[in-house]
């Protein structure tokens, strides 16, 4: 007789064994009809699992956090349900979610068509209108990988012939369908309701440029019409705001085939470049942060005794020179090591915070190269705090100060906190590990902020938090980062010494603001839409004449207000007036200044705002005092 005990502490109890779907039905009509799925002592099942022993059960309805990940698998596979309909010879292969959505690769003769995309989502809402039970099956490895060659799966069965023989393979069937998944999956094909298919790509079986080339279908799903269609307005935003498109139209930067992964940047971009890094240059000092610069070119054995070698080899730029082996640095790291070296330290010396504005280069594979957001060259705000463990919570909990400073600055007000905590695989005791992720939660607590914990997801050599940032479109961006480091100071030979005189290895905590400025950079110009605050413009104000004969006086007076420390530029064109201000408008320059006789004789100008504003006209000084003021606001 299984007693089962709800999330609330409310328990039923049953004289036989009962499957999450019947406990539904027993709490109430209108909970069986909305759920999906169950958690059963920790574990997410299928609303047909049956429970036999006393047991915790949550039921997932499509309010439930776990909602949209069920969703969107079970809508992957109605996916490729629709395609076997609709084109029996395709063959399915790997179906996963993916952030916002999901995708299915599958084997065809010829390339899937935007017309062929509106059919297949056309099937897709009749079989979920048709309300299809989903029943998983469990099989034996060789019968499963039998049955798919016999139906033409060769890649299932390839995938399937891949698990271990004692393993049983769980198979899910919906109608004439069939297919490999460890689930759960939703009860029925009427339980999808708000999906759309979005693109089509090619992608290599499992991922190998050796591999033939299948063709991978992306679509999204929601629990909702109103999600569905939000998110759809969210794209088609997105879309308006993409950074490429509008670093062409605000001349910030290009890219080309010569130099995969790496940025051009116009004076326009370069000029956004050089304040954010003045800023953090200013912002570093203020918070104890001493800059240093490092080689870009290393002896490859560095890498080897850091461990990097092992592990990212594969995208490390190698070069030879003289019968010696070196790679371009792809981190920072164990050059900020090197530096720590020089000189043996004290406790007193502790903590030492050293910063660069490092160069990286990474081999990331062309394929994943996406304007400034995903390159091969890039910059970080890297920095290393080198520290004692009674230390770590203090430092961090700084850095969380700071960080919170740098995101309002730029104009980002809500942010996500995760702890990430120890892999299987680690190095260190688990005391030590007990002690650093103790530290950075207590420090998020002290800072009485919400997080979320992601266990596993730790780095090999210690806990981390991770910082992302929602934009104005609700989009999440990981940014900052902070992570305890037990394993490299130790690996690199780096010591201070003890208040007792012993010889002691530095905890190294890793911390990064912004990232990669590039991406970082990619993120403004989306999140602004080219309409950068004040501080940030490439062009803060121009100044325009009417006539000829007020070319003089502009010019003397953008030169003045770029005496002041201002960006502004004259635009002395033979174009009309309106002409003008509605194409530095589009540009998007903060403040549009307009002088004609009246105001040369004056000496003022006539101002107006981006917007279009009127804000009168004021002397120049009046005028370098409001510029001035609406900088040090920031953001």
């Amino acid at each position: 007789m299984p007693v089962i005990t709800l999330p609330d502490g409310a328990q039923r109890q049953f004289d036989h064994p009962v499957t999450v779907a019947q406990v539904a039905a027993d709490i109430g009509a209108g909970l069986a009809k909305a759920t999906l799925a169950g958690v059963v002592d920790g574990r997410e099942v299928d609303a047909s699992y049956t429970i036999d022993s006393d047991a915790q059960l949550a039921i997932i309805t499509d309010r439930s956090e776990q909602a949209l990940e069920l969703i969107r698998h079970s809508t992957a596979h109605l996916l490729a349900m629709a395609v076997k309909q609709l084109y029996p010879s395709a063959q399915v292969t790997i179906g996963p979610t993916i952030e916002d959505g999901f995708y299915y690769d599958f084997a065809f003769e010829r390339a899937f068509t935007p017309e062929d995309l509106a059919a297949i989502e056309t099937r897709m809402a009749e079989l979920a209108s048709a309300d299809i039970p989903v029943a998983r099956e469990e099989w034996q490895r060789d019968d499963a990988v039998e049955f798919f060659n016999s139906i033409g799966e060769a890649y299932k069965a390839e995938i399937i012939a891949s698990i271990p023989a004692d393993q049983p393979i769980g198979l899910y069937r919906q109608g004439d369908f069939i297919d490999l998944c460890r689930g759960p999956h939703v009860p029925s094909t009427g339980k999808l309701k708000a999906f759309k298919l979005t693109k089509v790509a090619g992608a290599y079986w499992r991922g190998d440029s050796n591999n033939e080339m299948l063709q991978r279908i992306y679509g999204t799903a929601w629990g909702s019409a109103k999600e569905l269609k939000a998110y759809i307005n969210r794209l088609a935003e997105a879309e308006k705001r993409d950074h490429r498109k509008l670093g062409k139209k605000f001349d910030l930067f290009h890219m080309q085939e010569e130099a995969p992964g790496s940025v051009f940047w116009h004076p326009n971009g370069w000029s956004i470049y050089n304040t954010i890094e003045s800023y953090m240059r200013a912002a570093q000092h203020q918070h104890g942060y001493q800059e240093i610069k490092t080689p870009q070119i290393v002896d490859f054995s560095l890498w080897q005794r850091s461990g990097h070698a092992d592990k990212f080899g594969d995208d490390m730029f190698a070069l030879h020179s003289e019968e010696r082996a070196f790679a371009i640095k792809p981190m920072n790291c164990p050059c900020h090591v090197q530096v720590f070296n020089q000189g043996l330290k004290s406790y007193r010396d502790l903590p030492l915070r050293l910063a660069e504005f490092g160069a990286c280069h990474r081999n990331e594979p062309s394929g994943s190269l996406h304007g400034i957001m995903r390159v091969r060259g890039f910059t970080q705000d890297d920095a290393h705090i080198f520290c004692t463990e009674a230390q770590i919570q203090s430092e961090v909990a700084s850095f969380i100060e700071f960080l919170h400073q740098v995101y309002a600055d730029f104009g980002f007000d809500e942010i996500i906190y995760r702890l990430s905590t120890r892999p299987e695989q680690r190095v260190g005791s688990d005391e030590s590990w007990d002690r650093a992720e103790q530290a950075l939660a207590d420090a998020l607590d002290a800072a009485q902020l919400p997080w979320q914990e992601l266990p596993g997801e730790g780095a090999f050599y210690g806990p981390k938090i991770e910082f992302s940032l929602k934009d104005c479109i609700g989009r999440v961006w990981q940014l900052g980062t902070i992570q305890v480091d037990f394993s490299m100071p130790g690996r690199l030979d780096a010591q201070y010494v003890a208040e007792d005189g012993s010889r002691q290895v530095p905890v190294m905590l890793h911390r990064a603001i912004l990232g990669s400025f590039e991406r970082f950079i990619g993120i403004l110009i989306e999140h602004y839409e080219g309409a950068f605050p004040t501080w940030l413009a490439p062009q803060q104000a121009v100044v325009m004449n009417i006539t000829d004969a007020q070319g003089e006086y502009v010019d003397q007076v953008a030169k003045t207000l770029r005496n002041k420390g201002f960006r502004v530029n004259s635009d002395l064109r033979n174009e009309k007036i309106g002409f003008k201000i509605r194409e530095h408008s589009i540009q998007r320059t903060p403040y549009l200044l307009v002088a004609g006789d009246k105001e040369r004789e004056a000496g003022t100008v006539t101002v107006r705002s981006r917007s279009g504003d009127e804000l009168g006209t004021m002397s120049v000084d009046a005028f370098a005092e409001l510029l001035q003021s609406d900088v040090a606001k920031r953001a």
